[in-house]
């Protein structure tokens, strides 16, 4: 994870709204940072700052009841504001997506070596003011300042350095004006030495200086290498397709090319430079480091250096801007398998993943256990990690035996580990195998799945395992889980981890909060619904009404309802079972079904039926015991109605303005 107050001066808070706001807040608490550090932040928004709010605010966040905000929301908005995350190196090998920054790891798009020479052609009818007409055309607006130097003084080592700052408050209109009017660059710009040749910057300035802070716009940046003969670099610099907008012969061993970089700020001036030499770098261009700031100088065409011209070699070549060279080069990167004749395989087809989960899951697919809180999740997945450890039954599903991978990122290694033994007793499955249950325990120390799961593939390949349960996914989510395209790449990172390693992987998430009886169990989860459609297994949870007699005897115990959706299998009945701490229990008796089952003949009257539909509710919720708003949004009513029927219903009280439900 990114350090999150750094990306905290990305942020403005004067420009979030107060859900945005506390959303900091939070994301900033659950990972582990402090009050004073929302604080400091929120002050720069002097409008609203209020001392010690912060303070307030902070002790009152519960996630239980407030949701899990994590530092992704952060990096979000940061991201929104300009922030350009690095490449770490973590993330080698990893799939590229349309956002990624390529880096100097990447695949080279061209082969130095098979790349033919492309000799310059030196201007036999020269018309130097002409050359300098082009180049200030091609970079600069008309009432944009120009900042060039035409003297120069020899060094220690024989090269010939600028001197001074040089000129910096005339306009390119002017220039251009005056090479037109006297035809001659030393008439307007002034006597250049003959040895050392001249200057100029090739970004705009604001006339009062020539440091980095005073370029006015972060529009290009100088590729130069002189490690090359001429002739390869020229043909390197065209065969990259770089989006140069005026390329310069030296008078010495180098092309200066001043390539469009198109940045909106310093920040992703420096991010779009270091991209830029890395890529020519891994393609044989060795760029000169000391060209990265965004003042600096470069050769102006249309003088002389010793005998040699400094001219003009063209303008506006290769993509038009930063974004469609970006584009092109990702789409060079081709590293798909080739495309399949339906013919070649029809008659012959590939053999399927063998079966991890009979009728559920294969091997190297993904599945996905999804639930409110209080459903045993957890413990379910423990469940699953036993049975395929001792190739046994899981849910009424037999399990393929193989060695699994546990990732716990949310319970102390002690607790865990106790927790896997008391599952074994409460399944009542002898350890015959431990040996196929490996655990890493990541609590506290873990970091988002981007940067994870290189990681995982490493430990998954040396422990041999066939299955990886990751519990749970909220602790290692990257960006907004409510964005789809957030969760897009997110969601990748578990085809990453599955195309690398073939372990099936198993993950669970939350359901979002309210009332989930009459949605449909692939958009329960909590955010965007790609978490719905990217897995091959989804196995859903949802409480129903426990039979009376069940929960006279044990009001702990709970029934539920797990329902699927497969991709490569035909979709089962629902399973119904019990949660009775630790394990789940199948109903094999069907009596959850019958004490959910609707009368033939209803003839009680509709506001019998409402209010036995309310009482149903409220012993549903359980120990979430909601207010009387929240049943009103759920029953599209007004919170006084609610309070009616609490009082019409001898199994419904209220506490501290909660709805209890009471067994009478």
């Amino acid at each position: 994870m990114e350090d999150l107050k750094e990306l905290l001066k990305y942020i403005d808070p004067s420009k979030l709204d107060y859900n945005g706001w506390i959303q900091v807040g939070m994301a900033l608490k659950h990972e582990g940072y402090y009050c004073s550090d929302w604080d400091e932040w929120s002050r720069l928004d002097t409008g609203r700052y209020h001392d010690g709010e912060c303070f307030l605010k902070w002790d009152s966040f519960n996630e239980e009841s407030m949701g899990i905000v994590t530092g992704g929301t952060i990096v979000h908005m940061a991201q929104e504001q300009g922030w350009i995350p690095k490449r770490h190196d973590e993330d080698r090998g990893k799939p590229l997506d349309w956002d990624s920054l390529i880096s100097a790891d990447s695949t080279p798009v061209i082969d130095t070596e098979w790349v033919e020479r492309e000799p310059l052609t030196e201007p036999k009818t020269w018309r130097p003011h002409e050359d300098l007409i082009k180049y200030l055309s091609a970079l600069f607006d008309s009432d944009e300042m120009v900042g060039y130097v035409n003297e120069s003084f020899q060094a220690d080592n024989g090269r010939y350095i600028p001197k001074g700052k040089g000129h910096y408050g005339r306009t390119a209109g002017e220039l251009i004006s005056e090479l037109e009017r006297y035809k001659n660059v030393e008439d307007v710009i002034g006597t250049t030495d003959p040895e050392g040749g001249a200057w100029i910057r090739f970004n705009p300035l604001d006339g009062n200086g020539v440091r980095d802070i005073n370029v006015t716009s972060y529009r290009y940046a100088l590729v130069e290498c002189d490690e090359l003969d001429i002739a390869k670099q020229n043909a390197l610099i065209r065969e990259l397709e770089l989006p140069v907008a005026a390329m310069v012969y030296s008078g010495k061993k180098s092309i200066h090319a001043v390539v469009k970089v198109n940045a909106s700020n310093y920040h992703e001036y420096k991010d779009r430079v270091n991209t830029l030499f890395d890529i020519c770098k891994k393609n044989g261009l060795n760029i000169d480091t000391q060209n990265k700031n965004p003042s600096r100088l470069s050769r102006m065409p249309g003088v002389m250096r010793g005998d040699k011209k400094q001219y003009l070699i063209d303008t506006n070549i290769g993509k038009s801007d930063w974004d469609e060279w970006m584009q092109w080069y990702k789409s060079q990167l081709d590293d798909l398998p080739e495309c399949v004749e339906l013919k070649d395989v029809f008659y012959d087809p590939p053999e399927l993943a063998p079966v991890q989960i009979d009728g559920i899951l294969r091997r190297g697919h993904k599945m996905l256990i999804a639930g409110p809180s209080k459903a045993g999740k957890t413990f379910l997945e423990i469940e699953l990690a036993i049975a395929t450890a001792e190739g046994t039954t899981w849910c009424g599903y037999q399990c393929r035996q193989g060695r699994v991978l546990f990732i716990n990122l949310e319970v102390d290694e002690a607790s865990f580990i106790h927790r896997i033994k008391d599952v074994y007793e409460g399944m009542n499955v002898k350890p015959d195998n431990l040996e196929n249950i490996v655990t890493l325990n990541l609590r506290g120390i873990s970091r988002p799945l981007d940067k994870l799961a290189p990681i995982l593939v490493n430990r998954i390949k040396k422990t041999k395992v066939d299955m990886v349960i990751l519990d749970p996914i909220y602790k290692v989510i990257t960006g907004d889980e409510n964005s789809a395209s957030d969760m897009a790449n997110f969601c990748n990172q578990f085809d990453y981890i599955c195309n690398e390693t073939g372990v099936s992987m198993v993950y669970c998430h939350h359901h979002s909060k309210g009332n989930k009886s009459n949605m449909n169990a692939m958009d329960r989860a909590s955010g965007s619904g790609v978490f719905a459609r990217d897995p091959d297994a989804i196995l859903d949870l949802l409480e129903v009404k426990t039979p009376l007699d069940v929960y006279i005897n044990d009001p702990q115990t709970t029934a539920w309802k797990l329902e699927f959706t497969l991709r490569e299998f035909a979709k089962p009945q629902p399973t119904y079972m019990y949660f009775t701490y630790p394990v789940h229990i199948i109903d094999t008796e069907n009596t959850i079904v019958q004490a959910n089952e609707k009368p033939e003949k209803d003839k009680k009257s509709k506001g019998e039926k409402k209010l036995e539909e309310f009482e149903s509710y409220v012993m549903m919720c359980g120990d979430e015991a909601p207010t009387a708003r929240e049943a009103g949004d759920c029953f599209g009513v007004d919170p006084r109605t609610i309070y009616r029927w609490a009082s019409k219903s001898e199994s419904i009280e209220v506490e501290d303005g909660k709805l209890i439900y009471v067994m009478k």
